[in-house]
């Protein structure tokens, strides 16, 4: 038991230092659109060497690849195609501003669809407001008028309502009133 006790410290120690060096292995590269890439596996063949920018095994050199450089002549046509040049960066940025024009006209297509949506439902609360109001009036008036009023009691026998349960549920009319005849 005492064995184990002294013992366990160096093991967590030695498992931490196992599993943080297999979390360390991080590869970056750029991708063919000049995005930086992060994985634990290694980039695609068709990446060249010059385009990974991390690699585990050698330090994390802060090496900045400039995206825009012209390919040299052993880098091959396939990296000639995925590296922009002045020339043709004009050409990545109007499919950019496109879409960027197509996520703006997305997004205000999508707020208009909710604030009609808003707008139905509003015109729903409003109508049966409206109803509301109307039916509290009618059953006021008629509380108003002083005859009898018969309701129904939890075992659906007829009861005529006294002056107390009258004004209880006037006042309760009133609070209706109050809240949907605006």
């Amino acid at each position: 038991m005492k064995f184990i006790r002294t013992a366990l410290p160096y093991l967590v120690a030695i498992f931490g230092i196992v599993f943080s060096a297999s979390a360390m292995a991080q590869y970056m590269w750029l991708d063919a659109s000049g995005r930086k890439v992060f994985s634990d596996q290694p980039p695609p063949a068709n990446i060249p060497a010059k385009r990974v920018l991390q690699q585990p095994g050698k330090a994390a050199a802060a090496q900045t690849t400039d995206v825009s450089e012209k390919p040299s002549a052993e880098s091959g046509a396939e990296e000639a195609k995925s590296t922009t040049s002045p020339k043709n960066s004009t050409a990545t940025a109007k499919p950019e501003a496109s879409k960027d024009k197509d996520l703006e006209a997305a997004k205000k297509k999508i707020d208009d669809e909710t604030a009609a949506k808003k707008k139905v439902e509003q015109e729903k609360i409003d109508a049966a407001k409206a109803d509301n109001c109307k039916r509290a009036k009618q059953a006021k008036s008629q509380f108003e008028t002083g005859r009898p009023i018969a309701t129904a009691n939890a075992k659906g026998e007829r009861i005529i309502m006294d002056e107390a349960s009258r004004m209880v549920e006037t006042k309760r009319l009133e609070g209706i009133i109050a809240a949907d005849c605006k």
